[in-house]
């Protein structure tokens, strides 16, 4: 029974720290990803579509995106969508295709990223610690139930290993996620 409660621990916290590693992938640092577009949806014949549904996002140059729309009709929609995003890059069409080039980030905007980065960290680890504590609880209950005490210490401690692995996984994240926004 506290296998099974600290199996699932493990498996939510698996999933905050993809979260977490989602959240960081789209932030801008300075390189092209087609991550950056994951949030960008696109008014599609009346239905809010996922861009990267509508057309391929390719990466040529280390600092360029150019997004191929399977239906050429929606590339006023897709700059509309993208103009509305909170990139703040301004896109162009040639007709056929759309560019979106990654400007250079200033040393203030590097700042305000590497921010906003240890902030969405913070919030794992938060939720990491939360569901520490909602499994801590719920192995005292279960001490009430009757489960043995050595039993329960054992879940608790095994839990915390968990914990410290998974925060550990973040703290990894926002270092080298830091790292990429400061390179110049």
């Amino acid at each position: 029974m506290v296998k099974e409660i600290i199996s699932s621990a493990e498996e939510n916290m698996k999933k905050t720290v993809e979260v977490v590693r989602k959240e960081f992938a789209s932030l801008r640092a300075g390189r092209a990803t087609p991550a950056l577009l994951d949030k960008v949806t696109v008014s599609y014949y009346g239905t809010p579509t996922p861009l990267n549904q509508l057309a391929n996002i390719s990466v040529p140059e280390a600092r360029m995106l150019v997004i191929q729309p399977w239906d050429k009709s929606a590339i006023p929609e897709i700059e509309r969508s993208l103009l509305k995003s909170d990139l703040g890059i301004t896109p162009t069409s040639d007709g056929t295709v759309i560019r979106l080039v990654i400007p250079q980030l200033t040393q203030e905007r590097r700042t305000e990223l590497v921010k906003v980065v240890k902030k969405k960290a913070e919030e794992g680890r938060v939720a990491i610690r939360n569901i520490r504590r909602d499994v801590n609880d719920n192995l005292k209950a279960k001490q009430k139930e009757g489960v043995p005490e050595d039993e329960v210490k054992r879940g608790q401690d095994e839990l915390q290993k968990i914990t410290d692995k998974y925060i550990k996984e973040i703290d990894e994240m926002v270092k080298s996620k830091e790292q990429e926004i400061m390179q110049v």
